[in-house]
């Protein structure tokens, strides 16, 4: 959690010049939204706007020290007016927006300010959203929102129009390919895992990590699984998919996966072997891409691209795959 300024500017010098700008003009909005795919710093740059907002003495005005009080506690995760807000299992509760509102009724510990995050503020249910819409409408002075998600279109208009929107854009394959070699990361499996996150740390957890390794074992094994009977696919999820991606994070991983054999099929039939991620199974994508068709992969990407969704929508897991894998096998999408 503790990015600090010179850490963030790298990676989204766009909006380190705008927190730069409405800091210095004391123009900083009541409500944010940051957007933007996992790991391109969403919550690290909302934990240094808190920094900034609340440090004693902020470098050439505001840039947070670091070393103040207020800045340790904040990234400690402790300071009592910075607060942050998840999802209790899959959602955000109604419950989590009542008590962040009955927070804010209490005057602010060390000053008058407020800051609160809400991460993957996508996932509010109904009722925690028209809560939240509630206190945007009229919010207190002195008090900032900070909302975070991947999928701004899954938010309601309502709240969106009562933000102010912010793009944290994505480190390109090939930046994020060069880091992680640089970091020691096998050329042939980084540009997989540059594909999968924009975060550095987590990317380089992921060459460090059997527990990826098998997991992209078993993808490659479903796809040769596919190419079969429907049972023979069945038996494959039983045996290795289910036992393995048993999370509903994990699941998600392991669908992206799965869509990145589709888009190397596709590349490889167009005459781009340059740009396939499973560099070490090129010889084994090369006979899968002679066996299908470029219309048939796309449906096929679709399918994935359905069920991802579907999986936030809270389906059955094991049900999804099921009807993944015959959507699959059939080349078109989901009805």
């Amino acid at each position: 959690m503790a990015k600090t300024w010179e850490d963030l500017q790298e990676l989204q010098p766009v909006v380190l010049k705008m927190f730069k700008n409405s800091i210095m003009k004391d123009r900083l909005a009541h409500a944010y939204l940051f957007e933007g795919m996992k790991g391109t710093g969403k919550r690290e740059a909302g934990y240094l706007l808190a920094k900034s907002v609340f440090c004693h003495s902020p470098l050439q005005g505001y840039i947070p020290c670091e070393a103040c009080v207020n800045c340790k506690r904040i990234n400690n995760g402790n300071h009592p007016d910075v607060h942050l807000i998840e999802p209790d299992g899959l959602s955000i509760k109604k419950a989590q927006i009542q008590a962040l509102q009955e927070e804010f009724t209490k005057t602010g510990v060390e000053s008058r300010k407020k800051l609160y995050m809400i991460v993957h503020a996508d996932r509010m249910t109904t009722n925690a959203a028209n809560s939240l819409l509630k206190f945007l409408e009229e919010p207190h002075a002195h008090t900032i929102a900070v909302l975070m998600t991947e999928q701004a279109q899954q938010i309601l208009p309502t709240i969106l129009s009562r933000c102010q929107a912010i793009s944290f854009q994505s480190l390109s394959p090939e930046k994020m390919i060069e880091k992680l070699r640089l970091n020691g990361v096998d050329p042939q499996l980084a540009p997989l895992i540059a594909h999968l996150t924009n975060n550095l740390d987590e990317a380089i957890e992921y060459s460090q990590n059997d527990w990826f390794v098998q997991a992209q074992k078993i993808v490659l094994k479903l796809c040769e699984a596919l190419k079969k009977t429907p049972l023979e696919a069945m038996v494959a999820l039983q045996d290795d998919w289910f036992k393995h991606f048993k999370e509903k994070e994990q699941l998600d991983l392991g669908l992206d996966l799965l869509l990145l054999v589709f888009k190397d099929l596709l590349y490889i039939q167009l005459g781009k072997d340059g740009q396939i991620v499973y560099q070490n199974e090129k010889a084994r994508l090369e006979q899968f891409a002679l066996q299908s068709s470029n219309r048939k992969i796309s449906e096929q990407m679709t399918a994935v691209l359905e069920a991802k969704r579907r999986l936030y929508a809270n389906m059955n897991p094991q049900l999804l795959m099921e009807q993944l894998v015959l959507k699959l096998q059939e080349g078109s999408s989901f009805v």
